[in-house]
């Protein structure tokens, strides 16, 4: 058969989804091969907008060149550089100081040789920064790294993980890696979560209740006064993620337990430096001794090298900034700016349950996800679209990451966008 004729035969990318490639076909690799027939077709039909390389710092607008050489000025929607300190001047000079400092790298895991005296400066003011007595913060190289890690010390075979229906990724991952039981609840469901633990509590196991503070899939807060109260009334522990929270909710930036007034309470709190803080990594904030025994029984910590010193300095001058006056305008800025765009795409797109920064588009049919997002590229933004099965079934989105460093101007447009994409591709309301 000629290569023509066997492409003819092939069905479009578009009925793809990237559960499909996902699982072994035998010895002769076939999930690898369709795979990247399909990356190749989409490539062919210039659809292919993943991995764009980025040709300026993610501020609200960018430069990016796509895969075949085409340059593209954006507005950028698709970051969660929240604050803006990704690019902060003092903060890039904090890490250019670091660097000069301490060198490139850390070139070891932390438990070994590679702590600096400036990651410990770092834990020192995350500390601080949260203000209990008998707490202390343990340092991951990612935030991903920080979750799994964290769950998997803490649970071990027999004990019990009860994850949230939306929970992120790592946070499954780090469940499975326990080899603890796993129980799901329906989201934010705090009398779900009763009938769970009510069964589960009467047995000598260890329990983990795992939520998030702001759900980045759907940008709606974690209902983490009832839900702690419940972990609470059976004797669980409780982990909250803040990944997407931290130094944006609360009054003071500690996130969406100190907006809930539940920090006290909460056993296990999880910050990533990647999205509000600018950088790249993870932590856990929790009591001492936990902090003390995970740091030798975290795997992800422990066989990982330590944040490298650089980004370290930024990520400190990021909360000296965060928890000052600049913090506070930021905060107000963002918090403006999300419920403005929500404002404007209310009643004209499915914007779901978000009530933060994260602002969710569903359109749908997943088969319009790729030619959907080289529209809304050709049309000057940039956006993050999740598919089947990183959401549910015919439930595809648009993520529009809102930051304190959008101008109204910038909001109206994406608005525009949004809602002229969706009269093209038939998801308005």
């Amino acid at each position: 058969m000629s290569d023509k004729k066997a492409k003819k035969s092939r069905p479009s990318y578009t009925e793809f989804t990237l559960d499909m490639f996902s699982r072994s076909s035998g010895k002769n690799h076939s999930e690898i091969k369709q795979f990247n027939q399909w990356r190749d077709d989409i490539i062919e039909a210039d659809k292919y907008t993943f991995e764009t390389p980025h040709l300026t710092p993610q501020t609200p607008e960018i430069s990016v060149r796509r895969i075949h050489g085409d340059e593209h000025d954006l507005v950028n929607f698709s970051s969660y550089n929240y604050l803006g300190y990704a690019n902060h001047p003092d903060v890039i000079q904090a890490a250019k100081d670091a660097l000069d400092a301490f060198g490139l790298g850390a070139t070891g895991s932390p438990l070994l040789n590679g702590t600096f005296d400036i990651h410990k400066k770092l834990e020192q003011s995350l500390t601080s920064f949260f203000g209990q007595q008998g707490y202390g913060v343990s340092l991951f190289s990612s935030g991903y790294g920080a979750n799994i890690g964290v769950v998997s010390s803490y649970i071990h075979k027999g004990d019990y993980v009860v994850l949230d229906h939306s929970s992120h990724a790592s946070l499954i991952d780090g469940a499975v890696m326990s080899q603890g039981t796993i129980k799901l609840f329906r989201h934010n469901d705090a009398e779900f979560l009763e009938r769970i633990l009510k069964r589960i509590s009467k047995e000598n196991r260890r329990v983990l209740v795992c939520v998030e503070g702001v759900y980045s899939t759907d940008g709606d807060y974690g209902n983490l006064k009832d839900i702690v109260t419940v972990t609470k009334n059976y004797g669980a522990s409780i982990l909250v993620d803040e990944a997407h929270s931290l130094l944006i909710a609360g009054a003071t930036g500690k996130g969406v337990v100190e907006e809930f007034d539940v920090l006290a309470d909460v056993d296990l709190l999880i910050g990533t430096f990647s999205k509000s803080f600018g950088g790249i990594g993870g932590c856990v904030y929790a009591k001492n001794d936990l902090i003390n025994y995970m740091n030798y029984y975290a795997r992800s910590r422990m066989f990982s090298c330590a944040l490298d010193p650089a980004v370290t300095g930024g990520i400190i001058k990021a909360l000296e900034l965060a928890s000052g006056t600049d913090g506070d305008e930021k905060r107000k800025r963002i918090i403006e700016n999300a419920d403005y765009l929500r404002s404007l795409l209310k009643d004209k797109v499915d914007i779901g349950t978000s009530h933060s920064w994260v602002i969710p588009i569903i359109f749908g049919d997943e088969r319009k996800s790729l030619p959907l997002g080289d529209y809304l590229m050709k049309k000057g933004y940039d956006f993050s679209i999740m598919m089947f099965p990183a959401v549910k079934k015919n439930k595809s989105i648009i993520r529009a990451f809102v930051t304190s460093e959008h101008n109204k101007k910038q909001l109206e447009g994406c608005a525009e966008a949004l809602i002229d994409a969706s009269k093209e591709f038939n998801f308005g309301i």
